[in-house]
């Protein structure tokens, strides 16, 4: 297939991509994960984030419309964009497993591997005959959808539908995604039609948990690459927050609410300057940045004095600038998150790798590349998730939020 198929590609490659825990078999199943340093892209981490934003959008809003129609392989003209900053999970697939590492994406929902090291065939693999496409903004896939046994950590599902790679692009370094969004994103992604079901969903059919839900834990850190996060799926580990954790309602705001979409405003220090009034968007753990809307940035740049830097597309303020920064104030729900002063900005120790000056101070608050009212108009990407633990709760369409010991960290 991949032969008949190479002729008809073309691709112009970019370079710029409260509750208590749920027991399961006396503990929730942890799956660790690593944050990851892609040192070719990391340059361009604010068009990887853009670029990653424009499909997003695009491919909400299209929900539908007619994208639950499988797209056929043709002539394929678009950008891609290698992620600059990602977190990967090590999973075995087959039996014996083969360990892949596969970045953690709640922005998208096919599992899929063959990006780097190749698909091995074993005893439990079953090709399902069907075609696979998926397109992100950081990248694009194009194969074959095969059941076979997946391993997460301790949780092991046996009939588990993944992708398997013939093409793919804008994903160096990693062997591929595992999609833990929700499910109605892999709908017409197959030439067989309908959705596929996510890890989430077959460990839920199997027995294997009692509450479909994924608790997220990561960690701010100054280190190019460390294993420092945590999945805990059926469940919380209450060990990674403190207090109680709130939820809130997916957003019905179309295009954010085709995804982990919530709703929320943001003020800036004890003025409470409104920087970005109540609207839609994301979490996504697959975004390394916090981008605002367009004209939010703006009114963060007033409030700041930041100054855009060529080097790396962030914005930076100098050292008095950076002792004069007050919080940012996200206001979710009934709940109000503190994003501190040292939350706002990127760790220093790494300035070099984005291509910035080993002494300047930049900030991770960009922009999302659009102004507001168009349905998607944040996006909390792991930057934010950093400070906070993420739950998302498949069940019940809400996502939840609480405090860590990480929460008011000044390792930036």
């Amino acid at each position: 297939m991949l032969a008949r198929l190479l002729p008809l590609i073309t691709l112009s490659i970019a370079a710029a991509v409260a509750a208590k825990p749920v027991v399961i078999r006396e503990s929730p199943v942890t799956l660790p994960i690593a944050r990851r340093f892609n040192a070719t892209a990391a340059p361009n981490l604010l068009k990887a984030d853009q670029a990653r934003a424009k499909v997003l959008k695009e491919q909400g809003l299209a929900r539908g419309k007619d994208a639950a129609s499988f797209k056929k392989a043709g002539i394929f003209d678009l950008p891609v964009t290698n992620g600059a900053v990602d977190y990967t999970a090590s999973v075995g697939v087959g039996t014996p497993p083969t360990q892949y590492d596969l970045i953690v994406d709640t922005g998208s929902s096919n599992t899929w591997v063959g990006a780097g090291k190749a698909y091995v065939e074993t005893s439990s693999s079953v090709d399902t005959g069907e075609e696979v496409f998926v397109e992100y903004g950081s990248g694009l896939f194009f194969g074959e959808e095969y059941i076979d046994t997946v391993t997460l950590g301790d949780l092991v599902l046996t009939k588990q539908s993944i992708g398997v790679a013939e093409l793919a692009f804008g994903f160096d370094g990693v062997d591929g995604i595992l999609g833990i969004g929700p499910v109605d994103l892999t709908e017409g992604t197959t030439s067989g039609g309908g959705e596929i079901p996510t890890v989430l969903d077959t460990a839920l059919a199997e027995g294997l948990i009692s509450d479909e839900l994924v608790g997220v834990s990561f960690e701010p850190t100054t280190s190019l690459s460390v294993t420092n996060g945590e999945l805990t799926f059926g469940g919380t580990d209450s060990s990674k927050f403190t207090g109680e954790i709130a939820y809130v309602p997916v957003t019905s705001t179309s295009p954010a609410s085709a995804y982990v979409g919530i709703d929320q405003s943001i003020t800036y220090g004890s003025a409470g300057t409104t920087i970005l009034s109540s609207t839609a968007g994301i979490t996504d753990t697959g975004t390394t940045l916090v981008l605002i809307a367009s004209d939010a940035l703006s009114a963060y740049q007033a409030a700041t004095g930041a100054v855009a830097d060529s080097a790396t597309g962030l914005l930076k303020i100098t050292q008095a600038q950076f002792d004069n920064l007050e919080s940012l104030f996200f206001h979710i729900g009934e709940n109000t998150y503190e994003f501190t002063a040292n939350a706002q900005i990127w760790p220093r120790a790494l300035n070099t790798a984005i291509g910035g000056d080993a002494d300047g101070i930049y900030l991770i608050v960009a922009d999302l590349g659009s102004d507001s009212g168009e349905g998607l108009d944040f996006i909390d990407g792991f930057s934010f998730l950093e400070r906070f633990y993420y739950v998302w709760d498949v069940a019940n369409a809400r996502v939840g939020f609480a405090t860590t010991p990480f929460t008011d960290a000044t390792t930036n």
